[in-house]
């Protein structure tokens, strides 16, 4: 597979551990995909990160949320997939940390479109959302 841009999305007063540990384990040769990651690395003033990441999210070909249990609270989260559906942006979510199926989704994000964390499932995602939305 090609190295498609994906954007991370994911709960930074919650999860920024499993964000690290998933663009890490992502970059490793045995993973069965390649991507680069275009989250934003710093925090950033409400206005200008609005603008920056809309911009990333209308570049890449599709957005990854980390779900963790606390995606109730996750704003920023719930405007990263409003941006990618604007931009045509296909999401899908890996749930991370302790969050499973009975999980608080972020609102925008459906249960049939998250999966558990685990490199082939999450491949035959990118390979999905490869054909859908503004990759098609």
């Amino acid at each position: 597979m090609a190295d498609p841009r994906g954007f991370v999305s994911f709960d930074i007063d919650h999860n920024e551990d499993e964000k690290i540990l998933f663009v890490g384990q992502a970059k490793n040769k045995r993973t069965p995909f390649s991507f680069e990651d275009w989250s934003s690395k710093e925090p950033l003033p409400q206005a200008e990160w609005e603008r920056i990441i809309k911009e990333k999210i209308s570049k890449c070909n599709f957005v990854v949320v980390l779900v963790g249990k606390s995606m109730a609270t996750a704003t920023g989260v719930v405007k990263e997939i409003n941006f990618a559906r604007a931009a045509d942006v296909p999401v899908f979510g890996v749930y991370v940390g302790d969050a499973g199926t009975s999980s608080t989704l972020p609102t925008g994000l459906a249960r049939n479109r998250t999966i558990n964390w685990d490199w082939d499932a999450i491949a035959s995602a990118i390979t999905q959302v490869m054909k859908e939305g503004k990759n098609k």
